[in-house]
């Protein structure tokens, strides 16, 4: 395919013409700070749409190359091959003032921020452009959303998948053709600025090694310590804080970096220190106890209760054990139970009852004007007449709902343009369609839940890797951020590295990454087969940054789906928030041998550190 004289030709060029530099790079793994670079392409591209550059090289890892049936590149044909540090110099030349471009982009920028940290380089990469979220948002009309299925979706041939170079060229087309529907759409690109990757002292954080026993609660006067207690350590100490700390895990305690309502005791040998763990367990009235103490009590250990023992199913509550100053501002909606069949599962030979079709089935309705409680109530609407509720103009919308207000709106022209019928709020009370949806053949449609709804996340052959994606409007007045808690039994994390967010956005064991896809979207990836039996529920909140409130962010869009270019599985328009700065979106949790995946929508008043305190995490100022 000829890259040099395809413009891209779309409306209000300005908008959308950068120099870019298109990159794709084959691994011997997932993990970015583990793994390692195998191959890697770059095509470079000016604001006119033409190509001015080109290169690719595989690379010399120095280690086990992975899984060759993926890449097929095995250690004979990497022998002989260049080292990283000595071509990221060119590569250096390419990204240098160019938006990095690739199909699930945080993945190659992550990548190569390790590598040119390893080469004791910086990156310079400033922003970056994601053409699989691009296409999330645009929603063509494809089976899934990976590389090969839109390449032929948009006529564009692709030689040798998984080769970097050849990806890279079909990366160029698939840009392309995204871009122009962008354009039709009126759709601002979703770039992310790209944080400085400037440190060349890499260093790969050591995974804590998790407590095998649930916490028993705290140290009782006079008391034995028992396998699971929360224990934290402050001050100096007589022996070394690494010995105290190996004793104590291998004993089964679980050791605790901060203090919270939860810890089972702190040791100091001075509890007037002054310091911010003494400070908290005083206020949280938890147990105080000396050095020499301990060390006593560390001879006689009792039993704890191993996680394994309390794999029953979950009494499913909503929200973590919340203070009286922090009472939820919603309630739980009804909850309503989906499941998949499992793999390999037999259905009923017996033909199933007729199910009415409701009058919105298979339509994607954008709502456009109104209060922000009349546009809540009228998606609610929509969902009850079996559509899906939209929350940007997309090419999936079928129909758009005006209410007050709504015909000022800057979509419209895009709306009048594209002919998508447009109706009154009036309308849902009898709906009738202009037209059928038209579907892609063998495109499977999200399941559509509602506030409180659960489905089960069906078994996957190859990987249990889950994606939950939240998205919100353009141009919010705002930064929203997505967190995530991985808690236990007693909805409590185990340690701090349980709590996700923009300045932590991956566990150390690599099972929980959150990915910052665009400025209206954010992702938390989960390997839900990693995860140790103490681990019982990823809850997923947004919050946000600022003095606003979600009446006025608007509604949240909360899609779950097996990895991050197939089909969404279900999703849920999370609007009933109004003076809320925090909302528990949704949760992933175990029901005995099943995972589940939940819509919640359950709001609070208060900040995320209050959020964040009651799942046993202290957040720093």
């Amino acid at each position: 395919m000829s890259l040099a004289s395809v413009s891209l030709d779309v409306p209000n060029p300005r908008d959308y013409a950068f120099d870019w530099a298109l990159v794709d790079v084959e691994t011997s793994g997932l993990v970015a700070r583990r793994d390692r670079v195998l191959s890697v392409a770059v095509v470079t591209i000016g604001s006119d749409g033409k190509q001015t550059g080109e290169f690719s090289t595989l690379l010399n890892p120095g280690c086990d190359p992975g899984p060759v049936h993926v890449h097929g590149l095995t250690a004979e044909r990497l022998r002989g091959a260049p080292t990283f540090d000595q071509v990221a110099g060119q590569i250096h030349a390419m990204l240098q003032n160019r938006v990095l471009v690739a199909h699930n982009a945080q993945f190659d920028y992550d990548f190569l921020a390790h590598e040119f940290a390893r080469a004791r380089m910086f990156l310079p990469v400033s922003r970056r452009l994601c053409t699989l979220a691009l296409s999330r948002r645009v929603d063509p009309p494809t089976e899934d959303l990976r590389l090969g299925t839109l390449a032929a979706h948009y006529g564009i041939p692709q030689l040798k998948a998984h080769d970097a170079l050849d990806d890279t060229r079909v990366l160029a087309g698939v840009l392309r053709a995204s871009l122009r529907e962008a354009a039709q759409l009126g759709m601002a690109l979703p770039l992310v600025a790209c944080p400085p990757r400037q440190d060349p002292q890499f260093r790969p954080s050591t995974p804590k090694t998790r407590c095998s026993f649930r916490s028993p609660g705290r140290l009782s006067p006079g008391g034995p310590l028992t396998q699971g207690m929360k224990v934290a350590i402050t001050g100096e100490s007589a022996l070394s804080r690494a010995e105290l700390v190996a004793r104590s895990v291998a004993a089964g305690l679980n050791m605790m970096t901060s203090v919270s309502r939860h810890t089972s005791a702190l040791v100091t040998n001075d509890s007037s220190s002054g310091s911010a763990k003494a400070r908290r367990a005083i206020a949280e009235g938890v147990p105080v106890i000396d050095e020499r103490t301990f060390l006593r009590l560390l001879d006689d250990v009792r039993p704890g209760t191993p996680h394994e023992l309390h794999l029953a199913p979950s009494t499913e509550p909503v929200a973590p054990p919340a203070r009286a100053a922090a009472t939820p501002k919603e309630q739980p909606a009804p909850i309503s139970v989906v499941r998949a069949p499992r793999d390999g599962e037999r259905t009923s030979s017996r033909p199933e009852p007729a199910i009415a079709v409701k009058p919105l089935s298979g339509r994607r309705v954008l709502v456009l004007g109104g209060t922000h409680p009349h546009a809540a109530t009228t998606r609610t609407r929509i969902v009850e007449l079996g559509g899906a509720a939209a929350i940007n103009l997309s090419a999936s919308v079928t129909d758009v709902v005006l209410l007050a207000g709504g015909e000022t709106d800057r979509r419209m022209r895009r709306i009048k343009a594209l002919d998508i019928p447009t109706y009154l709020g009036e309308w849902l009370d009898a709906p009738t369609l202009a037209a059928a949806p038209c579907p892609s053949p063998g495109r499977r449609g999200p399941l559509v839940l509602p506030r409180g709804g659960v489905i089960d996340l069906p078994c996957q052959e190859r990987s249990s890797l889950w994606h939950l994606t939240a998205s919100w409007a353009q141009q919010t007045t705002c930064e929203v951020d997505l967190v995530a808690f991985v808690v236990d039994e007693d909805e409590q994390v185990s340690c701090d590295e349980d709590f996700l967010f923009y300045g932590a956005p991956e566990s150390p064991d690599g099972t929980l990454r959150l990915l910052a896809d665009g400025p209206t979207e954010q992702t938390i990836a989960a390997d839900l087969s990693a995860l140790p039996p103490s681990v019982r529920k990823i809850v997923i909140a947004a919050a946000i940054d600022g003095t606003a409130t979600f009446g006025e962010v608007g509604a949240i869009q909360v899609i779950a789906g097996p990895g991050s270019s197939a089909l969404p599985l279900a999703q849920a328009a999370l609007d009933a928030a109004t003076t809320e700065r925090t909302m528990l979106l949704a949760e992933i949790y175990r029901r005995g041998p099943v995972w589940r995946f939940r819509a919640i929508g359950q709001g609070y008043d208060d900040g995320l550190d209050a959020l964040a305190r009651r799942y046993g995490v202290e957040v720093e100022d």
